[in-house]
């Protein structure tokens, strides 16, 4: 990610600064940030305007509906991105750890869904079952995969055709999960989009209480999705194992 990018952080006032790195995947450039004096994030990476405002656009409506969502903030303008750059307020917590807290983690992923249904997709994005007929969606190029593999992914993905679609999180793993006493935050939004939920829903200790066969539907469908978004690494092809052949 180009350094320059990040001469952007002036936008949001004279005192913006950088702080530190913080883990933000392959895709971004991530670091802690000091906006008005109180600790921010900050996220740097090439998405379109078009994506970024899908994105801030639902990060607020979220937090209007009362989940626990980083929340954009604004220049000094009013914009509430630059140059690709979104400063985001900071969330404090742990990571989910007992099945008491996954049980809360899928509680939040439902609310998501409920309050969700009938969202425009993310501009540029597919979703599992588009995929069934397109070849390239935002992160995904089926046409990079082996053929055996894309046959694999598209059968897991069949299993949810007809289904409702809402916005999923898309990468609801401990790391984008903070979780203190009163509330279950949602954090790292890079890979939300419409989807049918059940993508979000192969939890550890099966804490969204799926039946046997909706559990398994639902695993077969998330590992494949992982599988393509992240075509070609040690994670895609572990997932991609995951997933039966046809």
């Amino acid at each position: 990610m180009p350094q320059a990018g990040w001469e952007s952080l002036g936008q949001w006032g004279d005192d913006a600064t950088r702080i530190e790195r913080l883990s933000g995947g392959v895709a971004n450039d991530v670091w802690s940030v000091r906006v008005h004096g109180q600790l921010a994030v900050g996220r740097l990476g090439s998405r379109s305007d078009a994506d970024l405002a899908w994105e801030t656009g639902l990060l607020q409506h979220l937090d209007r509906a009362g989940l626990t969502v980083p929340v954009p903030i604004p220049t000094t303008d009013g914009r509430l991105f630059a140059d690709g750059l979104m400063v985001m307020t900071y969330l404090e917590g742990t990571p989910p750890e007992t099945e008491a807290d996954w049980r809360r983690v899928a509680d939040t992923l439902r609310k998501l869904h409920l309050i969700t249904q009938g969202w425009p997709q993310r501009p540029g994005w597919r979703s599992s079952t588009d995929l069934l007929h397109a070849e390239t969606g935002t992160r995904i190029n089926l046409g990079a995969m082996p053929p055996e593999a894309v046959a694999r992914c598209r059968a897991a993905w069949a299993r949810l055709v007809g289904r409702e679609r809402c916005v999923v999180h898309g990468d609801p793993n401990p790391r984008n999960i903070r979780i203190s006493a009163d509330r279950v935050a949602l954090i790292d939004w890079d890979e939300s989009h419409v989807d049918v939920p059940d993508l979000d829903l192969a939890l550890p200790h099966n804490a969204g209480g799926l039946d046997a066969a909706a559990h398994d539907i639902a695993a077969q469908a998330s590992a494949a999705w992982e599988a393509a978004v992240c075509w070609d690494d040690d994670f895609s092809r572990k997932r991609l194992a995951q997933v039966r052949a046809v």
